[in-house]
């Protein structure tokens, strides 16, 4: 025979349960899908072919000594078939169509010596399952091959386990697709797969070190997969969830990636875990008003991912990556454990990034965070990075700030920053460095700082090592083309976040920030004139340009004691001299001797208490503007002078410096 006849001579009227056959083995199928174009590479059955409208026919193979599939075969012809079959056997049935009687039929015979259906290597690609498909406890010992078959029932695959290769790329399931737990020993590729049913998945396993796929694959109804694990990788890239994709529960041993999927409905990850990184680069939450809690040992990455509604994101992780991701609406984002980073991320509303205190509960459940629990890790969140981002639109709540770049976000000065949110510090202790040949030893002032002036200064420290000898880190970290900003775009962001400490009340927040604008202006050598940098320098001496009370009281203190000092050495007159009683002719005379001035005089003549008390009256008077009223030298007089200038200057920038600290 050298092939199937282009229609039947005449058809049978068959029982539910008994394949329709006509005299020459030819099946009549009730719906077919969609002819085809090209015809397969193998070669098939070609019944009802018609050169006009199908010229290619029927897709299914030939059964070994046969010119037909074995949908239509004789019914002698497939008996006998199926009787050759026993369990664990190996099947070719590629492009055969199948309705419920023909594929029970062959369960049947593959379930000869076992309570479920065993096959050995299984081929069924571009089979087409009219009806339910029935595969549920079966056992697939070699691969598994449904590539491009189509299920226009419902497709039970529940209990079914994979132990070699499962392969349903491009996969059609019209109805419900249930894998309810599942087991997926192998590479598992959903690949290109429609689910335009519920997909159901609870309690399935893949266990397969390297990677299980569902790229671009199409869920139309719901897709459940609480509960799942999957052992390697998951693959979901571009993957489409047009109804509600529900992960409660499911655990990602390797990566998962989501990159680029859509999800029309809400994505459910509550109480999901993942070992690796979890990857939702470029992915659409078109409804979902919340995702998670989760816990990731890795990254989460969000970076490009779209929100369209309000949105509370919960995660304790490692890392949380938003570059660039854009939120439509207000967005919560309650973090433990994470290091986040929201270069130029897109707020059209109000988010909030806060350090969530404690473990978080779902249903009265609470997450499991013991994977991320290490000795010496605290849940504290850290924010490395708010470049590009609008910052009127933000709110940083008990947020690790220490390694924060602001440099290149706008309107920091409306920032809104809650709770307890820590910056750098200046190094610690004393330091020292070379002149010459001379040596330095200086200590930084204690201050909040932002760590680009950390980066800044170690550049000008002229070391760009993990650790400056200067105490000031360098970008260790950060890619190449994130460089230390210029002095005057760093004077800028100081300014700007000093003004939103200064909308909230925060003086002594506003006074370091104020510091640091000074400090670097102070340095800048190309944005600063001269003249003004002189001016700044000798600010910062005195009193730590109005900050630091206890530096202008020591230089008033050393004033006045300096004051005091000249004062008893050269601005006092001398005690008159003693007074001699003569007589010139009856009438006495006294003649005072003229003593000699403190300057040509011994120490003991000057270092008097009488002295000490007049001098120390007049500085201490000095310091108010007043005139102690004694008769001083003329050097006395301009010591005087100065002091009264100097010394209440002292004073008010000491006092300023008070109220800078303590105000609100």
């Amino acid at each position: 025979m050298q092939g199937c006849p282009q229609t039947p001579p005449r058809s049978y009227k068959l029982t539910d349960d008994e394949p329709r056959d006509a005299p020459n083995g030819i099946r009549a199928m009730s719906t077919l899908p969609a002819p085809a174009s090209q015809p397969p590479t193998w070669r098939h059955c070609r019944y009802g072919t018609d050169p006009a409208t199908d010229p290619v026919g029927c897709r299914g193979i030939h059964i070994p000594g046969h010119n037909s599939c074995l949908a239509h075969l004789t019914k002698a012809d497939r008996a006998a078939y199926l009787a050759d079959l026993a369990s664990g056997a190996d099947i070719d049935l590629r492009g055969t169509p199948f309705v419920p009687a023909l594929l029970d039929s062959l369960l049947k015979a593959l379930r000869s010596t076992t309570e479920r259906p065993l096959f050995g290597d299984a081929q069924f690609d571009e089979a087409t399952f009219t009806g339910g498909a029935g595969f549920g406890r079966a056992t697939f010992t070699g691969d598994a091959r449904f590539d491009g078959a189509t299920f226009l029932g419902t497709a039970g695959f529940g209990g079914a386990t994979f132990l070699g290769i499962a392969l349903f790329h491009g996969v059609t399931f019209t109805g419900a697709a249930a894998f309810t737990r599942a087991t997926f020993t192998d590479t598992t590729d959903f690949g290109g797969a429609t689910f335009t049913g519920d997909a159901r998945f609870e309690g399935a396993k893949f266990t397969d070190t390297t990677t299980t796929t569902f790229n671009e694959a199409t869920f139309t109804g719901d897709a459940q997969f609480g509960a799942v694990t999957f052992t390697g990788a998951a693959g979901f890239t571009r993957a489409t969830f047009t109804g509600d994709a529900q992960f409660y529960g499911a655990t990602f041993t390797g990566d998962a990636r989501f990159g680029r999927a859509t999800f029309t409905g809400e994505a459910g990850f509550n109480l999901a875990n993942f070992t690796g990184d979890a990857q939702f680069d470029g992915a659409t939450f078109t409804v979902t008003p919340s995702f998670g809690p989760l816990v990731c040992v890795r990254q989460v990455d969000l970076s490009g991912a779209v929100f369209g509604v309000p949105v509370a994101i919960e995660i304790a992780a490692s890392a949380v990556r938003c570059v660039r991701t854009r939120w439509e609406s207000t967005a919560t984002l309650r973090l433990r454990y994470a290091t986040v980073n929201l270069t130029d991320a897109v707020l059209s509303s109000p988010v909030a990034v806060t350090a969530h205190p404690s473990p978080f509960t779902t249903s009265a459940i609470t997450v499991d965070e013991s994977m991320l629990i290490a000795p010496g890790l605290d849940p504290s969140v850290r924010v490395t990075s708010v470049q590009g981002v609008d910052a009127a639109h933000l709110v940083l709540t008990d947020t690790d700030l220490t390694t924060c770049l602001f440099s290149g976000a706008f309107h920091l000065e409306q920032l809104q920053m809650e709770g307890r949110c820590s910056f750098a510090r200046p190094p610690i202790g004393l330091h020292w460095r070379w002149h010459g040949y001379k040596i330095w030893l200086y200590r930084w002032s204690r201050r909040r700082t932002l760590t680009e002036e950390h980066h800044w200064r170690a550049e000008e420290a002229g070391n760009r090592n993990p650790a400056p000898a200067r105490g000031w880190y360098a970008r260790t970290g950060l890619d190449n083309f994130s460089r230390a900003p210029e002095p005057e775009s760093l004077a800028a962001t100081y300014r700007q976040l000093r003004k939103a400490f200064e909308d909230r009340k925060n003086g002594p927040g506003a006074a370091d920030f104020y510091y640091g604008e000074m400090e670097i202006r102070r340095h800048d050598k190309t944005g600063t004139p001269r003249v003004e940098r002189i001016l700044l320098a000798v600010y910062w001496l005195l009193s730590g340009y109005g900050l630091r009370a206890m530096r202008a009281l020591g230089w008033l203190l050393a004033t006045m004691v300096l004051t005091v000092g000249l004062l008893m050495a050269f601005g006092l007159p001398p005690a008159p001299g003693p007074t001699q009683q003569s007589t010139l002719a009856v009438r006495p005379i006294g003649l005072r001797t003229a003593p000699v001035g403190p300057s040509g005089a011994a120490p003991g003549d000057w270092l008097t208490l009488p002295r000490l008390d007049r001098a120390t009256r007049t500085a201490f008077n000095s310091v108010a503007f007043r005139s102690a009223g004694e008769g001083l030298t003329r050097v006395g007089a301009y010591i005087e002078m100065v002091s009264r200038f100097l010394e209440p200057i002292l004073l008010v920038l000491a006092l300023l410096a008070v109220r800078n600290r303590v105000k609100r």
